[in-house]
């Protein structure tokens, strides 16, 4: 008579067998293209190993670098999440078709407006345009009411910014989209004539503070991680919010998606929902980077100016179009 085994006996070593090839999976782990800064994306997969277990093995690059090397790469990308600084380089990868759809829980952690409406990525941060002044050398009444209006001939030779990094070309995206080609392509064209060009934001205030140059269009977080630290580079320098819906005051989603190539989905959607919930929330609220948590009811650093302050101008993330970007920025002799 042929003995079969019994069915707890098979249901047990059928759990054994998926919990053997889970661990297998989990220590495998997962690869993330990295653009943001090394030192939060780093905070955000030893807090998520430490609570799953899985590994996160982290190649680093920029937005651009990275989206472009997605695209080549193809169905070969090793890649399993992308992670990026600004969002144009999500769109470049979104558009390539080359992103999975992201499971309702995770979309549902973050309000629409850090997400694209076709749910193909998520935003994990955030940043804010703001202009760095020499204290020394402007009062309030002398800073420009709009980003626009550092077109005037009145701003020549006394403003800077950083136009070959990826955080630049995503507030001249958000131009484009709120004001239109024609609006974007004589400021671009002003901007050539009246700044001048540093290689970096962290240089473009280090320029402002040494009195080099009255202000420069950054981002917020650079000031903020200059002061908490020994404040050499920004003793002299204030910050101006432009608010009023204004170009300049464009909020920047740093954004997070799962490769549709990807052989470890679950374990790389579980990734990017940590990143985009309390935990990973609480990383940006309570460590050093000094961006904006964006999840549904976090808070942000304290030292922050809260969101609702900001009045940031409202742009879908999936609109900033960085080709076009580059081809003005090109036209205008900037790149």
């Amino acid at each position: 008579m042929t003995s079969y085994p019994s069915l707890a006996l098979r249901i047990g070593v059928l759990a054994i067998t998926l919990a053997t090839a889970n661990a297998v999976q989990a220590q495998d782990g997962i690869t993330v293209y990295n653009a943001q800064h090394a030192s939060l994306t780093q905070a955000w997969a030893d807090g998520f190993t430490k609570e799953t277990g899985i590994k996160v093995t982290i190649r680093k690059g920029s937005d651009t670098e990275l989206a472009n090397q997605i695209v080549q790469e193809g169905a070969s990308s090793p890649a399993d999440v992308f992670v990026t600084e600004n969002s144009p380089a999500m769109v470049l990868v979104e558009k390539a078709g080359l992103f999975e759809t992201l499971p309702k829980d995770v979309l549902d952690q973050v309000p629409a407006q850090f997400r694209p409406a076709s749910g193909r990525w998520t935003g994990v941060a955030a940043r804010s345009t703001v202009f760095v002044y020499d204290k020394r050398k402007l009062k309030d009444a002398d800073l420009p009411k709009s980003m626009l209006d550092l077109a005037d001939a009145k701003w020549k030779g006394r403003w800077a910014a950083s136009p070959s990094g990826a955080d630049f070309q995503a507030i001249v995206g958000a131009l484009l989209v709120l004001r239109g080609e024609t609006v974007a392509a004589e400021w671009l064209k002003a901007m050539k004539q009246n700044s001048s060009a540093y290689r970096g934001n962290s240089v473009a205030m280090k320029a402002v503070n040494a009195g080099e140059v009255d202000g420069a269009v950054i981002y917020h977080y650079y000031y903020f991680g200059d002061q908490a630290k020994t404040a050499e580079n920004s003793a002299n320098v204030g910050l101006h919010y432009f608010r009023g819906q204004d170009p300049g005051a464009f909020l920047s989603t740093s954004g997070a998606g799962v490769l549709e190539t990807s052989k470890h989905k679950k374990e790389a959607e579980a990734f990017v929902k940590w990143m985009s919930g309390r935990h990973g929330q609480a990383v940006l609220r309570e460590g050093d980077s000094f961006e904006y948590a964006i999840g549904n009811g976090e808070a942000s650093n304290p030292k922050l100016e809260p969101i609702a302050k900001l009045d940031a101008p409202k742009v879908e993330p999936s609109q900033l179009d960085s080709k076009k970007v580059t081809e003005l920025m090109t036209a205008a002799g900037l790149l």
